[in-house]
């Protein structure tokens, strides 16, 4: 993979894109290894000039990669000369409707995503490829070393964040390996991480109202420094006593912060809080 393509060397990564290109010929081999992805169909997101494309195209059955910058997708495809089994697509991943490229793409096969994910799309990116209307079996990326943390943590565990909520919702996430600035061009300021989310066939919890809950997940995290209680009520402009009464008969503590709140709880919360609302003849529309 020292050949990553001709020209390279002439391109200059583009801030605005989020772009650092992956010149350790080590890492690729064992992203690809590690993804899982043996017979499958792979989307690709940011392929660049091809190094983890090569490796993918080796495991998979086919791979579609999706690359935004026009500018260096002659330098992919010359780099790909030889596989027949990748279609490079030029557009912006946050805006393909993933469900379709699948149908599309990989009729009959399972479909996984792999890639090096730009830092300034990384969490909207990974709940789009997370959404159950997406059938993927599991999504493979290397990003930020701290918000891989983040994701990796289970709610509930002090490390998790209100992303980590629907990670651990609808997949399982797990740390891979470290990837550290040297192995980039240009050198980024800070660690990257590997991680593999294996997609859950139900989700972790039964919760009446999966929408009401990651509100409540994303109000209880807006304001860490108060209690779970205190921060929904500012945030989702309900009464602290009625939030009170929710979390009495859901059975979690009234002082809790919502880094040590469990899906369990968030779940059983919504569904106190839910089943309050429509008692006393009222319905939450937050």
């Amino acid at each position: 993979m020292s050949e990553y393509a001709p020209g390279k060397e002439r391109h200059r990564a583009k801030r605005s894109l989020g772009q650092n290109f992956l010149t350790d010929p080590s890492v690729c081999p064992r992203i690809a290894e590690k993804a899982g992805i043996d017979g499958m169909g792979v989307i690709e997101i940011g392929p660049g000039f091809g190094a983890l494309t090569v490796e993918l195209a080796k495991r998979a059955a086919k791979v579609v990669a999706v690359e935004l910058d026009a500018d260096v997708i002659p330098a992919l495809e010359e780099n790909l000369n030889g596989f027949d089994n990748v279609t490079v697509l030029e557009g912006d991943i946050m805006k393909l409707d993933l469900a379709e490229l699948i149908r599309e793409h990989f009729p009959g096969m399972k479909a996984a995503a792999a890639g090096n994910i730009p830092y300034n799309i990384t969490s909207p990116l990974i709940l789009k490829l997370m959404d159950p209307d997406v059938p993927l079996e599991s999504v493979t990326v290397m990003i930020q070393k701290e918000p891989a943390e983040r994701f990796c943590s289970e709610p509930g565990t002090g490390n998790c964040g209100a992303v980590s909520a629907p990670v651990w919702y609808y997949g399982i996430p797990r740390k891979l390996f470290d990837v550290g600035p040297g192995s980039f061009r240009p050198r980024p300021k800070v660690t990257s991480s590997v991680i593999r989310i294996e997609m859950r066939k139900e989700p972790a919890v039964r919760t009446e109202d999966e929408e009401m809950m990651f509100s409540a997940v994303r109000a209880a995290f807006g304001q860490r420094r108060k209690t779970a209680v205190n921060s929904m009520s500012s945030l989702m402009a309900i009464p602290r006593e009625t939030l009170q009464e929710a979390f009495r008969a859901a059975g979690v503590p009234e002082g809790i912060r919502a880094e040590k709140m469990t899906l369990a709880d968030f779940a059983a919360v919504t569904d106190a809080l839910r089943a309050g609302t429509a008692s006393d003849g009222g319905e939450y529309t937050g």
